[in-house]
């Protein structure tokens, strides 16, 4: 449903009829839009077509439209926000209760669906600490931290080919070598150290990014482009994490060459 879904057209309508005052013209074009993206926030179509009969009454369902719209993507973005904390914290009965709370109320079928994965997510990842068994269809990185807090919980570690496969998949998205990586899958204790560095070295190049893009965006806002790329030069001399290295990189680029001004 995600890949079906653009709400540009209906967000533009709305903010040149509520905001900007122009008059809303039901054209066939508009009557269109009007109706798909009602159905897309799960306003019926009878009600969307009984609203259509006036200006007043149309205006009306654009205004619940945006309104749907936009407080679910708040309170879904609040959400998983938390969830995730809680996630990284141990707390995953925590982290899933908020998806219940999103579910408990939310009505627009693409936040509920986002909403119903992520706690598909997490009740997967209770199953992995309760079980030490690895769940093919659920990310890497996650599986890792929370095999980590089973062993936190004084379970023992069991060193898999499953957990050896990941392992080796993912220790080079942590700029791992290779004879690292098979050095340390040669005993429980290795692995142990070796899924703590994956997790940490992301969790510290995460953090540095984020914190280095709030000061570049500042700088940059501020006209000081030059302080803005040092930010990202000062990443990239100490990054090794590949995706945040590209990352710092293409932000160096954007500033090298900014978009003309419109």
């Amino acid at each position: 449903m995600s890949d079906e879904i653009n709400w540009d057209r209906i967000r533009d309508l709305a903010q040149r009829v509520l905001e900007r005052s122009e008059p809303l013209e039901l054209s066939e074009d508009t009557r269109a839009l009007l109706l798909k993206s009602a159905r897309e926030v799960a306003i019926s179509e009878q009600d969307a077509e009984d609203a259509l009969r006036s200006l007043p009454t149309a205006t009306t369902l654009l205004r619940e439209i945006r309104h749907r719209i936009g407080e679910g993507s708040r309170r879904l973005s609040r959400a998983r926000n938390r969830a995730y904390e809680l996630r990284d914290a141990g707390d995953l009965d925590g982290a899933r209760q908020f998806m219940r709370d999103v579910l408990a109320v939310e009505v627009v079928p693409l936040y509920r669906e986002q909403a119903e994965t992520l706690l598909t997510q997490l009740t997967g990842l209770a199953d992995v600490v309760a079980t030490g068994r690895l769940n093919p269809n659920l990310p890497d990185r996650p599986q890792l931290a929370v095999l980590v807090q089973r062993i936190q919980q004084g379970h023992a570690l069991e060193l898999t080919d499953d957990l050896r496969a990941l392992l080796r998949r993912t220790a080079p998205t942590a700029a791992i070598s290779e004879a690292e990586t098979e050095d340390a899958l040669k005993r429980p204790d290795g692995a142990e150290a070796l899924m703590g560095m994956i997790l940490s070295r992301f969790r510290e190049a995460q953090s540095r990014f984020l914190r280095s893009m709030y000061r570049m965006t500042s700088l940059r806002d501020a006209g000081d482009l030059e302080g803005a790329r040092q930010q990202m030069r000062d990443v990239l001399a100490v990054e090794v994490v590949p995706r945040f290295r590209e990352a710092a990189e293409e932000q160096l680029r954007g500033l090298d060459n900014p978009l003309p001004e419109s």
